[in-house]
């Protein structure tokens, strides 16, 4: 192990600037890398860019199917079937089978 670090050691003595440039360089990269705005963290910020684009449309088609409901609330026929489908209610002599996905 001392071979190897007075191997280093005498290459920095020698190489004195090769070495700083070699070492500000990696320094750079670390730099660039792994910032507060480096490469890392845009990655991750356009990775949760993506998925909040797409929970936003999931939420704009809900939006939309409350509005429909909400337009056609005052129908008989929207009353019973949201009572049917929220409240698994049935009408006297029915059978009500249940189907559920996961």
């Amino acid at each position: 192990m001392k071979k190897f670090i007075d191997r280093i050691w005498e290459y920095i003595r020698a190489n004195p600037k090769k070495f700083f440039f070699r070492v500000a360089f990696a320094l750079f990269i670390l730099w660039i890398f792994f910032d507060d705005y480096g490469v890392m963290k845009r990655i991750r910020m356009e990775a949760e860019h993506r998925a909040l684009l797409e929970q936003h449309k999931v939420e704009q088609q809900k939006i939309l199917e409350n509005e429909q409901r909400i337009q056609h609330a005052h129908e008989p026929d929207s009353i019973e079937k949201a009572a049917r489908e929220k409240y698994n209610y049935r009408k006297s002599g029915e059978t009500l089978f249940i189907i559920r996905s996961h």
